[in-house]
């Protein structure tokens, strides 16, 4: 098996030292909990022998073993890891941009397309907010109907939000996508943002 997620050399070394302090042969696990969720969390585990599950695909590096869940592929693709020095000693950093949306393909579903712009694009901005906005259903194949959330519930601006910002990216990023619509009770005002 080739490489999936990029591990710096320096990442490297640090696993190796915590690996000595184990036993012989344990190894890293890396996978996705809740992939394809905003809940999303890359992980990386301790591995030793017999404790790889049905399905993990092993990388060999020169003086440890990571295996990846097979189920977590799509969502590690493009993911990094490194370590960063610091005046505590140093921390490991995992980014991993695709697992909460895997990276889609050409054959992906509108709904994924969908998804995608949502959770990498347009999400983060709203987040500044307090806000988010999620895809309910597509209706007629080509409708999608969202939900805003968080400070974009109730908040003035949400249709400015919604025609200027949302809709826009949506429709020029997925041309089979014609149209937006709202389902959300901007009546309920209470964490809206002003």
């Amino acid at each position: 098996m080739e490489q999936v997620v990029d591990i710096s050399q320096a990442a490297q070394d640090y696993l190796v030292q915590l690996l000595s302090k184990e036993d012989s042969g344990c190894g890293i696990r890396i996978f996705v909990a809740e992939p394809g969720t905003p809940n999303a969390e890359t992980c990386l585990a301790y591995c030793r022998p017999g404790e790889q599950r049905e399905g993990d695909q092993p990388f060999h590096y020169d003086k440890f073993t990571v295996w990846y869940d097979e189920k977590s592929l799509p969502f590690l693709e493009e993911a990094v890891v490194d370590f960063r020095e610091d005046r505590m000693g140093g921390q490991i950093t995992v980014r991993a941009p695709n697992a909460r949306v895997p990276k889609v393909g050409e054959n992906a579903s509108i709904e994924e397309r969908i998804n995608y712009v949502l959770y990498n694009e347009i999400n983060p901005g709203l987040a500044a907010h307090g806000g988010m906005v999620t895809l309910m259903e597509v209706v007629d194949g080509d409708t999608a109907v969202l939900m805003f959330g968080g400070g974009c519930q109730g908040c003035a601006a949400v249709d400015i939000t919604l025609k200027q910002g949302v809709e826009s990216s949506l429709l020029a990023q997925i041309p089979d996508l014609k149209g937006i619509k709202d389902a959300t009770d901007h009546t309920f005002k209470e964490n809206a943002y002003y």
